[in-house]
């Protein structure tokens, strides 16, 4: 159960969904959304033709693409109508235990965060690999043997965390923060386009924080285990990021700690 919190007066959110043959499952979410105060608007992009199932209310916008684009540039290309003061992307296969948004926008205000996360657990209520250490060769390595599979174990706690990376099914950035990175690197079609916004965050000594105390529920897809296509597209994304930050990660030492009062960005 989250922490009864009050959150300032003027906060609000644009949430951001991208439905690829989603259907039912995206009017699911919208409805849920329409239920939390502190969301001010809902941004669906149907990046294929598909049939809309999308309640009708004047918080919600619809946008359709004439051909299909990439994650970051569907996000990127909804943040232009974003007015909030905060920006939510969402997958279309999340749920909702309880509205996450007040415990989410305490955190990111308490902990001086560009980005805040919630807890991401499985249908089974168990905690899935949302928070993540930095992708490099040896870790990928050793996830595919078995060895590890990246998550930062933090998360198993109660309290909120600096991971290194977050995974892209739910971050709630200030708007000024995306808007200052210019969002997404839409060079990635498909995949790492998350870890890379997470590692340019990082590079600008901006926080990342993960709160366990909002649980919400991801009904993963994993289209890379079950498709040539996107396994193609995973894989060139891992290529692209391995490429670029090898070894040009940033240093998240210390001040990355589980208390906010000690963090240091010297």
């Amino acid at each position: 159960m989250a922490p009864d919190v009050r959150v300032r007066a003027g906060h609000s959110v644009t949430v951001s969904i991208v439905s690829h043959r989603h259907g039912e499952m995206v009017g699911n979410l919208v409805r849920q959304l329409l239920n939390f105060p502190l969301v001010e608007r809902i941004l669906v992009t149907h990046n294929v033709v598909e049939e809309a199932h999308v309640p009708t209310d004047s918080r919600v916008t619809e946008i359709w693409n004439s051909v299909p684009i990439g994650f970051g540039e569907n996000h990127n290309t909804a943040f232009k109508q974003c007015q909030s003061e905060y920006f939510c992307v969402l997958n279309p296969d999340i749920g909702f235990l309880e509205d996450p948004f007040p415990c989410l926008l305490e955190t990111i205000t308490s902990w001086d965060g560009a980005m805040v996360a919630p807890r991401i657990v499985n249908r089974n209520g168990q905690t899935e690999d949302s928070a993540r250490h930095f992708p490099t060769l040896s870790r990928i390595l050793a996830k595919l043997v078995g060895i590890s599979d990246g998550r930062e174990l933090r998360v198993f706690g109660d309290k909120p965390f600096c991971p290194q990376c977050v995974a892209g099914m739910f971050m709630l950035f200030k708007s000024q923060e995306f808007s200052a990175l210019r969002g997404f690197d839409a060079h990635y079609f498909l995949y790492y386009e998350d870890m890379d916004i997470c590692v340019r965050l990082w590079k600008l000594k901006k926080r990342i924080v993960l709160d366990p105390r909002t649980p919400v529920i991801h009904d993963a897809q994993r289209q890379s285990h079950k498709s040539l296509r996107f396994l193609s597209w995973h894989l060139a994304s891992m290529l692209r990021f391995l490429l670029r930050y090898q070894w040009r990660l940033p240093k998240v030492g210390p001040w990355s700690c589980s208390d906010p009062q000690k963090l240091d960005r010297s």
